[in-house]
């Protein structure tokens, strides 16, 4: 049996800042890369869904040589970002059947904000995930997805979950938090979720069931081990 891994990510290439300007964005390349490394490395296949099956674009910040660490690591992310099949040629959300996957992975980057947040398939997606009790992965940016699940009553299916995300003062230190309509932090927690915090820029994750978070591109390579493991752990126990 193959097993298979569901990564949600952005159609949005920019982020509507709150003067009405566009600030470019996508998806954060070490989200994505970083992950699919540690899911492939594990022998599972890994499925790209993103909203109407568009292809999704880089946050081309995120590849940049200072951000990546190296030329090289830069240049290795690119041609994986650049050829790589699934994320050439994602499904669309709305054709998503969760049952077809053992987990679901949603990277960040400004992108979520844009599109995920708001996107209806993208909260039924999640609430069939976790009615179905498969693992959920969210990093950075990405539980911005999170503040699209809602019940018929109105409420987030999700509230009152511990989670972690990108928080205030990264943003703030990443310049763009003046300038955004609104912050994921202050969002969540208006929705009535619990946010953890690590340091700025330091690796954090956070386990609340089944919804695994991270808060921040440093915190993707632990997430993604923490889903590979929680997904094991739930195949050796129903073999």
């Amino acid at each position: 049996m193959t097993h298979s891994i569901l990564f949600v990510m952005t159609g949005a290439d920019s982020w509507t800042l709150n003067d009405g300007s566009k600030h470019k964005t996508g998806f954060w390349a070490e989200e994505a890369v970083v992950p699919l490394e540690v899911f492939r490395e594990a022998g599972y296949a890994v499925t790209v869904a993103t909203p109407g099956g568009v292809r999704p674009p880089v946050d081309e910040g995120s590849l940049s040589p200072d951000v990546v660490g190296s030329a090289e690591r830069a240049t290795q992310m690119r041609h994986l970002v650049d050829t790589d099949p699934e994320l050439q040629d994602p499904i669309s959300l709305s054709d998503v059947d969760i049952s077809d996957y053992d987990a679901v992975f949603v990277p960040g980057g400004h992108g979520p904000m844009e599109d995920l947040a708001v996107d209806t398939d993208a909260g039924a997606l999640l609430i069939a995930a976790d009615q179905a009790k498969k693992t959920i992965g969210v990093v950075c940016h990405g539980p911005a997805i999170l503040l699209a699940a809602t019940g018929e009553d109105g409420v987030n299916v999700f509230s009152g979950r511990t989670v972690t995300c990108f928080g205030n003062a990264e943003e703030q230190q990443a310049g763009l938090a003046d300038k955004a309509p609104w912050l994921l932090e202050d969002r969540l927690t208006h929705a009535g979720f619990k946010v953890t915090l690590g340091l700025p820029w330091t690796v954090h994750t956070q386990a609340d069931g089944n919804l695994l978070t991270g808060q921040n591109p440093a915190s993707s390579e632990k997430l993604a081990r923490e889903v590979l493991h929680r997904v094991k752990k739930l195949a050796e126990q129903s073999a």
